[in-house]
């Protein structure tokens, strides 16, 4: 198995099907969340819809890159989630996270594995390799705080 395939596995393990690392996935965690337990504030913390909307706006623009586009995500946009006032709403964002992250590790699979060591978009962000590896981090990473939040919610 190809680099790119163990990699496309790694990251479908975090968002859609995987238990190895965290015993759960973004899947698990957010199918049987309502909207409202996803805009419910807890102390300071960032809402489980926020945390959705973010790896999804990140997850969709390095779609665009693996298309052909350019890199024309912005961090200081990655929390702007218009706000969510139904089910409807919410089950939206999510088919949009699963076939956005869907579409990464397919469009993943399909990448040569020498493309793992060339430069992502500009010198500055490092190779394909690193930005991958780095997206599969940061969804480990807001998973973790999603898992948090949703225990808080369910223990109040």
């Amino acid at each position: 198995m190809g680099s790119a395939v163990q990699l496309a596995k790694r990251f479908r393990e975090v968002l859609l099907d995987g238990l190895w690392i965290a015993n759960t996935n973004f899947k698990d965690q957010l199918s049987g969340t309502t909207w409202k337990q996803a805009t419910t504030k807890v102390g300071h913390l960032n809402t489980i819809a926020m945390l959705t909307f973010h790896i999804d706006y990140y997850i969709a623009g390095l779609v665009h890159v693996f298309e052909g586009g350019n890199l024309e995500i912005r961090d200081q946009y990655s929390f702007d989630l218009s706000p969510i006032e139904s089910q409807d709403q919410w089950d939206s964002l999510l088919t949009k996270l699963w076939e956005d992250a869907e579409k990464f590790a397919a469009l993943l699979e399909q990448m040569p594995d020498a493309k793992m060591n060339e430069v992502f978009v500009d010198e500055k962000y490092g190779t394909y390799l690193r930005n991958i590896d780095g997206m599969i981090e940061h969804c480990y990473y807001h998973l973790g705080q999603i898992t948090l939040i949703r225990n808080l919610l369910h223990s109040s």
